[in-house]
């Protein structure tokens, strides 16, 4: 069967949440809608098998036997693909009305359009800064993390990564959406070999536009539409996750992001600067490291 639209669910044990994220799909899917629905499972340690199987028969379930990150689960998930429109979804979130319908009918109308994401918010209504981004240049990463962006944050000179100089209520082109809802024409996801496996978890989204914007293809944010997004679920990094996560967890988590930061910065800005300053650089990443896990490391030990 031909289908317009393609879903790829990425999940890792967060039985409950994808249940509620397949409900939502199903309860936005009007009669004319022809979607497939593929859920990979990271090899999750719940019942997400079986809970998927048996309330959503016509789920298409690729069953991993190990975790293989994001980017490798989402690539797996490719290969059972069969339209010429993907949505890569989180299993965190939840759709809201017609939105993935608007953001079909936007991208396949544009040439231009490579990918397309909408206005991914958090439980407590604020914006999941990830779905409205630019990219990370150690300039404005430096404004970012020494909080510059946030002192100023309609300039684009000081908020560059944040990118909140746009107006968010308004449709535009982007550098980088999400990973949690990010719709792309399968053409363009096969230019750029979809999803760089150097990547385990975090950043992944980031080296995904980069490299489809080396292609020539615009990202289009549209506002119009919404999904909601229980962020920080599977890893414990964000207080909008549902559910508890181990110790251990976070910490992979956290070292992961990391380590995606100092991927994409060698793989796109290393040589673009003097040795001097690429030694900066990633010394800055690497107390970036030191500092999460000792905040990891202090909240559990206050919470004994």
């Amino acid at each position: 069967m031909k289908y317009d639209l393609s879903i790829i669910i990425l999940s890792y044990n967060v039985c409950d949440l994808l249940i509620d994220c397949l409900q939502s799909i199903y309860d936005a899917q009007k009669k004319d809608d022809s979607w497939q629905i593929i859920v990979v499972d990271n090899n999750s340690p719940d019942q997400t098998i079986e809970e998927v199987s048996k309330k959503f028969p016509k789920v298409e379930l690729v069953e991993s036997d190990k975790n293989l990150g994001f980017s490798a689960g989402n690539n797996l998930g490719v290969k059972r693909a069969d339209a010429k429109v993907i949505l890569f979804l989180n299993p965190d979130t939840i759709i809201n009305s017609t939105v993935i319908q608007r953001n079909y009918q936007t991208l396949i109308s544009h040439r231009e359009f490579g990918a397309i994401s909408c206005k991914v918010e958090l439980p407590d209504g604020s914006i999941d800064y990830s779905c409205h981004r630019g990219f990370p240049t150690p300039w404005n990463s430096f404004c970012y993390f020494c909080g510059l962006s946030k002192m100023f944050p309609h300039s684009q000179l000081f908020s560059g990564y944040t990118a909140s100089y746009l107006n968010i209520n308004k449709p535009h082109t982007i550098d980088c959406v999400t990973g949690a809802y990010l719709m792309i024409k399968k053409y363009a996801g096969n230019q750029i070999g979809w999803w760089d496996e150097d990547y385990f978890w975090n950043g992944e989204d980031i080296e995904f536009c980069y490299r489809l914007k080396e292609k020539g293809w615009k990202i289009y944010f549209d506002p119009s539409g919404k999904i909601i997004h229980y962020k920080g679920s599977s890893s414990g990094l964000w207080k909008s996750g549902k559910g508890n996560v181990s110790k251990q967890t976070r910490i992979s988590s956290a070292r992961s992001g990391v380590s995606a930061m100092r991927t994409f910065y060698l793989k796109h800005y290393y040589l673009r600067y003097p040795i001097f300053f690429r030694s900066i650089i990633l010394w800055g990443i690497k107390a970036l490291e030191r500092y999460r896990l000792i905040k990891i490391n202090w909240q559990y030990r206050t919470m004994s």
